[in-house]
C-alpha cells in the first residue's frame, strides 16, 4: 500500500518584504517603448552623452595592462585619495582616504550598503517625497520603515524642516536626503540645509545624503554637501558617483564617505556582497577626476540649454513646472488635463509616441505630475513638446 503525501499549506517562496515592494514604475514603460517605433523617450535617467574619450582610453589601457583582478575592498587607494582631494576642494569637508571612503558598484550599491549598515528592523527613515524609485524599496529591504515628508511645487519642491521635525518619533533612526532631487530637480537652499542639520543633531539622527547629481546644478544655484554643514561630518554618510556628471552609467562606479565607525559597517556589507568595484572602472574614474572637468562643464551647459527651452515650452502649452535647479529632469503638473499621472503617461505614449514617467512612480505625492528627462537631444525635446501639445489639444 502506497502512503499518501501529507498535504501542507503552501508557504510563499519569496520574503514578505520583497513581495510587498511593487515593481519599478519606470521599468514597465521601458518594456513597452522598446517595442514601439518612433518613440521619443523622456523616461530614461541616463546621460545621452558618451563617456569622455580620455576616460574610455583609460579603461582600455587598464584592460591591456592586465588590471583585471580584485582591488582592496575599499577600492584603489589612488582613487580614494583623488576623491578625498576632490570633495575637500569642492565642498570643504575632509575625509581620510584610508578609513573613510569606499568605492562601490555605483551609488545604488552605496545606498543599499549604507542602509543595511545603520538600520535595524522597525527603524524609521524620514525621506522627502516625491522620491527616487529606489529609496523606498532599499529602506524596506534593510528592514526599515519609510516615513514620507511631502514637498510642494509652490515651495520649489524644497524640504520643509518643520515638516521633518513633525515626522520624527522615538523610532526614527535616519534622515534620508536625495538632493539635487530626482524627479523634481530641487536643490536645497542653504537655510534649509542648516535647519535640517540642527534637527539631525537634536534628535541624534544618522543622515544618508545621496548627492550623485551634485555637479548638475543650474541658473546660479549652488549645491552644498550636507556633511559640510556645521557638526554634520560625523553623523553623515555622503553618497556619490560618476554615472551622471561623467556620463559613466555603465561603468558602475560610486562611493560612500563617512566617519570610520560608520564606514566600518558599510564596508562589512560591501565586502560580503560585492568584494570590490570593477578595477578597470576605478582606473577610468581616476582619470575622470583628473582630466574630464571640461567635459563635465560642456555637458552641464547643454543640459541647462535644454532645461530652459523645455521648461518654457511646458509652461507655454499649459503644463506648469516649478524650476528644476539641478539634475536633468522636469516635473510638470498635468492636473489641468483631467487625467491621472498613469493615464496621461500611457495615453501620451500610445497616441503620440512620447514616453514620460508617471509621478506616482515616485510616491503618492507625485500624483498629478509626470517626470520628463532632459537627457535627450535638443531637437528631440522640441519635437516632444509639439507632440505633447497635440495630445493636450485632444483632451
Amino acid at each position: 500500500m502506497t502512503s499518501q503525501p501529507i498535504l501542507q499549506a503552501t508557504r510563499p517562496r519569496l520574503s514578505q518584504r520583497v513581495r510587498e515592494v511593487p515593481p519599478s514604475g519606470i521599468r514597465k514603460f521601458f518594456d513597452v517603448l522598446n517595442s514601439m517605433p518612433d518613440v521619443i523617450s523622456l523616461g530614461v535617467g541616463e546621460p545621452d552623452f558618451d563617456t569622455p574619450a580620455v576616460v574610455v582610453e583609460a579603461g582600455i589601457a587598464a584592460l591591456r595592462a592586465g588590471r583585471t583582478h580584485y582591488t582592496s575592498n575599499y577600492g584603489t587607494i589612488e582613487l580614494r585619495r583623488a576623491l578625498a582631494e576632490h570633495i575637500e576642494r569642492r565642498y570643504g569637508v575632509a575625509y581620510d582616504p584610508e578609513r573613510e571612503i569606499v568605492i562601490t558598484v555605483g551609488t545604488s550599491e552605496a545606498l543599499a550598503a549604507s542602509l543595511a549598515a545603520v538600520v535595524d528592523p522597525g527603524d524609521e527613515v524620514v525621506v522627502a517625497e516625491p522620491t527616487y524609485v529606489a529609496y523606498t524599496p532599499d529602506i524596506v529591504f534593510a528592514g526599515g520603515v519609510p516615513v514620507f515628508v511631502p514637498t510642494r511645487p509652490e515651495d520649489g519642491w524644497q524640504l520643509d524642516p518643520d515638516a521633518v521635525e513633525a515626522a520624527i518619533t522615538p523610532r526614527t533612526r535616519a534622515l534620508f536626503l536625495g538632493f539635487p532631487n530626482n524627479p523634481t530637480g530641487a536643490v536645497l537652499e542653504p537655510g534649509r540645509l542648516r535647519a535640517l542639520a540642527q534637527i539631525a543633531d537634536r534628535h541624534d539622527l544618522v543622515v544618508i545624503s545621496d548627492e550623485v547629481y551634485d555637479r548638475l546644478v543650474y541658473g546660479g544655484h549652488r549645491h552644498e554637501a550636507f556633511s559640510a554643514m556645521p557638526g554634520m561630518r560625523d553623523r553623515t554618510i555622503l553618497l556619490g558617483g560618476f554615472s551622471k556628471a561623467y556620463a559613466m552609467t555603465g561603468w558602475r562606479v560610486g562611493y560612500a564617505c563617512a566617519p570610520a565607525d560608520l564606514l566600518d559597517g558599510i564596508i562589512k556589507v560591501h565586502q560580503y556582497i560585492i568584494m570590490s568595484a570593477p578595477t578597470i572602472a576605478q582606473d577610468a574614474a581616476l582619470v575622470a577626476l583628473a582630466e574630464a572637468d571640461a567635459d563635465v562643464e560642456r555637458m552641464v551647459a547643454e543640459y541647462d540649454r535644454r532645461r530652459r527651452m523645455f521648461v518654457a515650452g511646458l509652461e507655454r502649452i499649459g503644463l506648469p513646472t516649478a524650476e528644476p535647479r539641478g539634475a536633468f529632469y522636469a516635473f510638470p503638473s498635468i492636473a489641468g488635463s483631467g487625467l491621472s499621472s498613469d493615464e496621461f503617461s500611457e495615453r501620451l505614449l500610445f497616441e503620440q509616441h512620447v514616453a514620460v514617467i508617471p509621478g506616482t512612480a515616485f510616491g503618492a505625492s507625485g500624483e498629478g505630475y509626470v517626470r520628463a528627462s532632459l537627457a535627450t537631444s535638443y531637437e528631440k525635446l522640441e519635437e516632444a513638446l509639439l507632440r505633447i501639445e497635440r495630445f493636450l489639444s485632444t483632451l
